[in-house]
């Protein structure tokens, strides 16, 4: 296997500390690997490193000859002024995009994009892209259920190499086959997917704890040594002296994090009356389309939630109706007199970037760094340095767990999460659903990291066309629900088992494709293309290598017909994309 990238002994700094230091890793063709680690071990700088966006503070960097990487930023910078500049004449980046969440205007100015808007469309452009390395920096960010669980299927479908980024453990454990964990400025590799590097993360850290309980004995020991007297002491090799204070002074490795996050809250008491919506309806402007319509949800003291829907479905909208933040258009939300609401939504609060991280904690009533304070910022592993840090300076990560310090600190009984997931490191998801387990209120939760809800909530209920509607079988089953049709393998039959047509009333007008249908003749043409793209670069290989005019001129008509055919199959893909988006619900 041809070698793409080899790190040797590599370091990156970030201010005045080192991320990681003497990092060494190959990847090869096929590889296909994750990066994990908590929030600032340096995930993202060790893919910049890989892509070659950034040069290394110390070691060496080997490439293949002729090795292309293709490079997904966590933040991209799309390049033109528009849409269609970035999507360009080429059938492929559409086509990732509309499975990615749906096609885009072309004429829509960049700048008007959403943060998950352009997110998808970067993602789209590196996915169509050609290279031996696709290198991704948490590509599931802003990606709905459907849309992550075709991104796994299509990653492990790959032959080029993968290197990614992800809190998405589905799609860690699904996609890799070797994990690279960044624990404490070093690099541990774990053969396997996420389940694998669990394991290698445990059995690391029994044989640290094997090794400390030997140091303790035998520092017990060199100690007893060292109290028999100032004669003793000075019939003994200097050596052994040395050697015995440094094992007395010595310390245990610090643990990546001080035991685990204790999250661990009292809440008010709920009564028998939580939250009720009956009717609600919500429109952004009178008269517009609705988000929602005729939404009716009850939600009992102690009940697990999960809400999904594909990206702008109204998830946000419907949360925000919960916690208060919006009047319904129609009907009436209606909650109970001992509901305390703690609301962690994808925003999060604004927070002012120069405030401390004590002073934001103790609020405006109490002296910042008070005893009750420095133990609650503990729980949430701001301690040291970091409780004093100012705002601005903290990570994404660290901003996004600061923020649910702030939410949970108020002693909610109600807690809605929005994409909880989002800019949490590992280790924090595990904890915060370790929370859920054990936490007494009500939760309702919208998110798309399919891990999260499967662990965190007892029933999942769907918005599809702004009507709600519980969805049996869970995750599997809202994923079935979507991607199944009567054409698919695993689709559902239709009844009668005739064709559609049979099945109409004499007279009544044609029904318009579903969706799904839509879904399933572009994945056809799709394949199509792609056949018809490797036929291409073979006759175009075979001309290159032919020898006489007959065999130029075989090369050359066989070339000229599959590309018109191309050029044709590209047009009817076109079409039909464009019939799909007009024939999608207004919103």
């Amino acid at each position: 296997m041809a070698v793409l990238v080899d790190l040797d002994a590599v370091t990156v700094h970030h201010a005045d500390r080192a991320l990681f230091e003497r990092c060494s890793l190959t990847v090869r063709d096929g590889d296909r690997l994750g990066i994990v680690g908590i929030n600032g071990t340096g995930k993202t700088s060790l893919l910049q490193v890989l892509a070659g966006q950034r040069p290394p503070d110390g070691g060496d960097v080997r490439r293949g000859r002729g090795a292309r990487v293709r490079y997904l930023d966590q933040d991209p910078v799309l390049p033109g002024a528009r849409v269609g500049d970035v999507v360009g004449s080429a059938w492929q980046v559409a086509a990732f995009l509309e499975r990615l969440g749906g096609s885009l205007d072309p004429s829509r100015s960049l700048s008007s994009l959403s943060g998950g808007e352009a997110k998808r469309l970067a993602l789209a452009r590196v996915l169509a892209e050609e290279g031996e390395l696709l290198v991704l920096d948490e590509p599931t960010n802003h990606l709905d259920l459907q849309a992550i669980d075709w991104l796994g299927r299509h990653l492990v479908g790959l032959t080029t190499a993968v290197v990614l980024v992800s809190h998405d453990r589905h799609v860690l454990d699904l996609v890799t086959t070797r994990v690279v964990e960044l624990d404490r400025g070093r690099a541990y590799v774990h053969e396997g997917g996420y389940a694998a590097y669990l394991e290698g993360r445990a059995e690391r850290e029994e044989r640290a704890a094997s090794s400390e309980a030997v140091r303790r004995n035998l520092a017990r020991h060199e100690l007893a040594w060292l109290r028999r007297g100032a004669r003793a002491r000075t019939r003994k090799p200097q050596a052994r002296l040395d050697a015995a204070r440094r094992l007395v002074g010595g310390r245990p490795e610090a643990a990546v994090r001080e035991g685990v996050l204790d999250l661990g809250f009292s809440t008010p008491r709920l009564g028998d009356k939580v939250l009720e919506c009956r009717g609600v309806g919500y429109r952004h402007d009178p008269g517009g389309a609705p988000v929602l319509s005729g939404v009716d949800l009850l939600l009992a003291p102690g009940e697990r939630v999960g809400l999904v829907g594909r990206n702008g479905s109204g998830k946000s909208t419907l949360l925000d109706l919960l916690a208060g933040r919006r009047a319904p258009s129609e009907g009436a939300v209606e909650r109970g007199p001992t509901v305390a609401v703690g609301y962690y939504d994808q925003r999060g609060v604004t927070l002012d970037p120069s405030a401390r991280v004590q002073d934001l904690v103790a609020g405006p009533t109490r002296v910042p760094g008070g005893p009750e304070d420095v133990a609650l910022m503990g729980r949430f592993w701001f301690t040291g340095e970091l409780a004093l840090a100012r705002v601005g300076t903290l990570s994404g990560g660290e901003r996004r767990r600061l923020q649910l310090l702030l939410v949970l600190a108020a002693r909610p009984n109600v807690l809605l999460l929005d994409e909880p997931t989002n800019d949490l490191d590992l280790d924090t998801l595990r904890s915060l659903e370790d929370l859920l387990d054990a936490w007494p209120g009500t939760l309702v939760v919208a998110s798309h990291d399919r891990t999260f809800l499967e662990r965190s909530t007892d029933r999942l209920v769907a918005i599809e066309d702004a009507v709600l509607a519980g969805v049996p079988g869970g995750v599997p089953g809202w994923l079935a629900r979507l991607g199944g049709d009567a054409g698919e393998p695993g689709g559902p039959a239709r009844r009668g088992g005739g064709t559609a047509a049979a099945g109409a009333a004499p007279g009544a007008a044609p029904r318009r494709p579903s969706t799904s249908t839509f879904a399933h003749r572009l994945r056809t043409l799709e394949r199509e293309l792609d056949r018809l793209s490797r036929g291409r670069d073979d006759l175009a290989a075979a001309l290159a290598g032919a020898q006489g005019h007959e065999a130029l001129a075989e090369a050359g008509s066989a070339l000229a017909a599959v590309q018109a055919d191309l050029e044709a199959t590209e047009a009817r893909w076109l079409a039909l994309a464009e019939e799909a988006e007009a024939s999608r619900p207004s919103r």
